[in-house]
């Protein structure tokens, strides 16, 4: 019995690959920044949230994985022949531009955070020096070497859950909270649960999923063959569900941390991931301060190489380019080139002091209005057998796909709805 339970899980481990890296990348700077500003502004209120969203981002991510073991493809080339071609294109130009924003705010707080533990190197060398190390990974490295990187670094996010376990936590109080949904009638609380809900469940992450697993299919050399075994298919969902068990949960750790520390004690005005921590030393001291800080930098150089990298699979899809990871770059060089030049384009933002704010506000915009019709043409393909063959999604997840959409629907509605009380 024993002997069984070391294999299984060791077959689950030497599964874990794309669906952990996916998950994972969703804790990115700004998705820490909502979650600290949603504890610190709302304590525990919106632990339920996290919750929720965890089946369906497990479901969305294994939809994806099945889309490249059915296509060996990324999937911008599903999409195409499921709309149409004008349609898609636009749908891409709006995550490219929100996964380019996204990669700006994410830089800026990551030289910030770094500048926050070694304030003798300068906000703009780190700034620089971070985006180099992105560069020099995703494009030096092949495909073995960078996934080993990307899971490692998926380790820093362990520094919120131990921070969590640092400070003065009620977790009979975080239980009730997780497991019972509680709502306050006040447009500043929807409109921070729209900003959660919305950091969740984005774009950019389907298409990293589906070309990542494509990538993994072709680094292992996969028989062409149109029979997936049903161990093969169990592995992907197992990825992808651990990712979004583990993403999820340290959403809940870092809402918990914050809630307990700057919300209990009538919080600071938290408007970014390092003023959490900056808010966090005085009362946690300055062990929890050093790891969320750390954890800012970590998080960062996990979620920017998924954020470039998920605009250089929709462009050379699009376009037809030689692309992945295992290409060398002088053979994939429009892959590549997007992927420099948004990381580049991050480093602008930093150098002129782009509002991070401002970046992650239309970062959800562009988001927000790209999800719906992507996560509709997702169900479309799941349960098209002239895409999936044997592979089409089942009833139950088909559910959550459905779900899934009516969240983003009201998230969108959300949004627009708080701009409209702005502005009234």
């Amino acid at each position: 019995m024993n002997v069984d339970i070391r294999r299984r899980v060791g077959g689950w481990a030497r599964s874990l690959g794309p669906g952990l890296i996916t998950g994972t990348s969703d804790d990115d700077p700004s998705g820490i920044a909502t979650y600290s500003i949603a504890g610190a502004s709302a304590g525990f209120s919106m632990l339920w949230a996290a919750l929720v969203t965890t089946p369906m981002l497990g479901v969305l991510d294994g939809t994806c994985a099945r889309i490249a073991l059915a296509t060996r493809a990324g999937l911008m080339s599903s999409l195409m022949r499921s709309m149409p071609r004008i349609a898609a294109m636009a749908l891409a130009l709006l995550i490219v531009f929100a996964n380019t924003f996204n990669i700006g705010a994410d830089l800026e707080a990551m030289a910030a955070a770094a500048h926050l533990l070694l304030r003798f190197i300068p906000e703009e060398a780190w700034l620089f020096a971070l985006a180099g190390c992105v560069v020099a990974v995703e494009v030096f490295f092949d495909y073995r070497q960078f996934a080993n990187v990307m899971r490692w670094l998926c380790v820093s996010l362990f520094a919120y859950v131990v921070s969590a376990f640092i400070v003065h936590v009620n977790w009979l109080d975080v239980l009730w909270h997780t497991i019972v949904p509680e709502v306050r009638w006040s447009g500043a609380w929807f409109t921070t649960l729209t900003a959660t809900l919305g950091t969740t469940i984005t774009p950019y992450l389907f298409f990293w999923q589906t070309s990542m697993t494509a990538e993994e299919v072709r680094a292992r050399r996969e028989p062409e063959t149109e029979d997936v075994s049903r161990a093969r298919v169990a592995a992907v969902h197992a990825d992808a569900n651990t990712g979004a068990i583990y993403s999820n949960a340290v959403a809940i750790f870092i809402i918990v941390t914050c809630a307990a520390t700057i919300g209990a004690h009538g919080a600071a005005n938290i408007t970014t991931a390092q003023d959490a921590a900056q808010a966090l030393r005085p009362l946690a001291g300055d062990f929890a301060f050093a790891l969320f800080t750390l954890g800012i930098v970590g998080t960062g150089l996990l979620a920017v190489p998924v954020l470039a990298g998920a605009s250089g699979y929709m462009v050379a899809e699009i376009f037809g380019l030689h692309e992945g990871l295992d290409t060398k770059p002088r053979r994939a060089r429009g892959f590549y080139g997007v992927i420099v030049f948004g990381v580049f384009a991050g480093v602008l933002m930093g150098v002129m002091h782009f509002d991070p704010i401002k970046a992650l506000f239309w970062s959800a915009v562009f988001n927000g209005v790209a999800a719906v019709p992507l996560l509709y043409a997702v169900i479309r393909i799941s349960r098209d057998p002239r895409i999936l063959g044997a592979l089409v999604v089942s009833r139950a997840a088909i559910v959550w796909l459905w779900l899934a959409l009516a969240l983003m629907v009201l998230s969108a509605a959300g949004m627009a709805a708080s701009w409209f009380m702005g502005a009234a």
